[in-house]
């Protein structure tokens, strides 16, 4: 995909993500209000932390498709990482203070009031967070934005929690188990647990500067030995800065091949991965085939 067509794609559901997250909290706040049920005030949380998290995903996503300059000469891709970290940071708050309401709970349960208001709220925001995520996984699959995917995680998680909310409220209104509310909650605290670890992860590994999937690197090197003239490949390394994909390798060819002749395949082999990785960033090194020197080995 273009870059302009990437980036106005990613401003796009930075901007549907806080929206989202604001009418959420709204209606949130007045169905926990009249219910005081533990469940959803752990979603009103959510979409707390939600807004914060996107706030913080529309500044870095702005920052990260901001162009290579004197003192960035990568780029800026890194600010996506980073704002998944504090994502993480913020779902792991959120958790954190749900399994302290719950347990809470769980030692003074509650009647929940107005059960019917909290079910209508649920229903309302499962439709618009439904909307939401699918939209953002369509910008996840043409940009690749870790930065969005974290976001959409965020909300995935949503249509999980806003469903258990639902069960939770029914069985503690039709059935009077009051205890179903503040276990759901501990529930839903586990899983917002796991898509932090998630998200975490996936940051960390951008910030190492880790290979591209096996998969990746398999597809690299299908399409640099498909030219005729490239006998061979060496030194392949891969790494993932925001949108941005950056691709280096050593070629070897015949070592009596003229240097125009090089370059001109070179040139060639840049041309294929530039096509199947639009906008990376490719570095090419040509080699003599056959010629012995010292080769980085990794385990």
């Amino acid at each position: 995909m273009p870059s302009a067509d990437a980036a106005r794609l990613m401003r796009a559901a930075t901007y549907a993500s806080v929206a989202v997250a604001a009418i959420l909290i709204a209606s949130k706040i007045v169905a926990w209000l009249l219910t005081d049920s533990v469940s959803l005030l752990s979603t009103l949380i959510d979409s707390l932390l939600d807004l914060a998290a996107s706030l913080v995903n529309l500044l870095a996503v702005r920052h990260a498709l901001m162009p290579p300059d004197r003192e960035h000469r990568f780029g800026h891709g890194k600010a996506e990482p980073l704002a998944a970290l504090g994502q993480s940071a913020f779902i792991t708050g959120s958790a954190i203070f749900l399994v302290i309401e719950a347990i809470r709970r769980l030692y003074t349960p509650r009647v929940l009031e107005n059960g019917d208001v909290a079910i209508g709220v649920m229903v309302f925001a499962i439709v618009i967070t439904l909307a939401l995520t699918r939209f953002q996984a369509h910008v996840v699959r043409k940009t690749g934005s870790l930065a969005i995917k974290a976001d959409s995680l965020h909300y995935v998680t949503d249509l999980l929690v806003n469903g258990a909310v639902i069960v939770a409220v029914v069985l503690a209104t039709e059935l009077g188990w009051l205890y179903a509310d503040p276990l759901i909650g501990l529930a839903i605290a586990a899983y917002i647990l796991k898509s932090a670890w998630a998200i975490a992860k996936d940051a960390y590994d951008m910030l190492m500067d880790r290979e591209l999937p096996d998969a990746e690197r398999a597809r690299i090197k299908e399409i640099v030995l498909a030219h005729v003239g490239v006998t061979a490949l060496h030194d392949l390394r891969t790494r993932a800065s925001g949108p941005l994909i950056f691709i280096q390798v050593h070629l070897e060819m015949d070592g009596h091949m003229s240097l125009y002749n090089a370059h001109t395949v070179a040139d060639a082999v840049e041309a294929s991965l530039r096509e199947a990785f639009p906008g990376a960033e490719i570095i090419i090194h040509q080699d003599p085939h056959g010629i012995e020197e010292d080769r980085a080995s990794f385990a």
